[in-house]
């Protein structure tokens, strides 16, 4: 799909297109969701204050997210693969900041350390190195810093023809927001709906200490995608209050 065609397609959004110019073009490929239901006490020291934790039926999720980054490049530059491409991890809640709901990231890990610079400075993104491997049926990672590690081996499944209610709750989302010390950065984005797939999960071994209270246990949900197009805005910066 070119890419005025994607910018045509919002059907499928919950509101409207940011009407400045787009800044940056990427490709979220060969996606593998892991879902958790979470307790709120727990999420909520992870997430500002600013940021009010989004539910579905009353209760929060985390999820884990890896997949292959492809193609980013901003507007008017053709992508440099050596950069541009890299595998990633993302583990994430679900937030709502006034009238729009996105995710806010607790970790991100990406497989190559000059990718993860540029994207830590361009982006403010909290962006970390992790030695990263897939193949058609496996994605494993080791963080040596944090001692954080996953291993993964899947099938994947059928297409998904009649999404649920919670598939579109947990993907469908439109806005990114991260902290800094003082400000809530939060990004516009932009892609065509999440085609998913059913997936077998054979085997998870996975070990961040420092969510061991959120990511316990088997997933609640999962799922696979081939990926989606994504088209990305600059940053929108917001001073954080200082609560007492």
């Amino acid at each position: 799909m070119d890419i005025k065609e994607i910018l045509k397609n919002t059907e499928h959004r919950p509101w409207e297109l940011q009407s400045d110019n787009w800044r940056f073009y990427q490709e979220w490929n060969r996606a593998i969701f892991l879902h958790w239901k979470v307790d709120y006490k727990k999420l909520r020291e992870f997430v500002p204050k600013e940021l009010e934790i989004d539910l579905y039926k009353g209760e929060p999720w985390v999820s884990l997210v890896a997949f292959s980054m492809e193609k980013i490049r901003p507007k008017f530059l053709p992508y440099f693969a050596p950069i541009s491409n890299f595998d990633e991890i993302n583990i994430r809640t679900y937030i709502k900041s006034g009238k729009k709901t996105g995710v806010y990231f607790l970790s991100i890990e990406g497989g190559k350390r000059i990718s993860c610079s540029i994207a830590k400075t361009i982006s403010e993104l909290p962006y970390r190195y992790s030695k990263i491997k897939r193949s058609s049926n496996s994605y494993s990672s080791k963080n040596k810093k944090y001692n954080d590690s996953l291993k993964i081996k899947f099938i994947k499944g059928d297409k998904l023809n009649n999404k649920s209610e919670i598939d579109i709750w947990l993907t469908e989302r439109y806005a990114l927001f991260q902290d800094t010390k003082n400000i809530i950065n939060e990004y516009e984005i932009h892609h065509p709906e999440w085609c998913i797939n059913d997936i077998e999960i054979n085997n998870l071994e996975l070990n961040y200490a420092r969510f061991n209270d959120l990511l316990k246990g088997k997933p609640h949900k999962t799922s696979y995608s081939k990926g989606v197009q994504v088209i990305a805005w600059g940053l929108n910066k917001k001073k954080k209050i200082n609560y007492p």
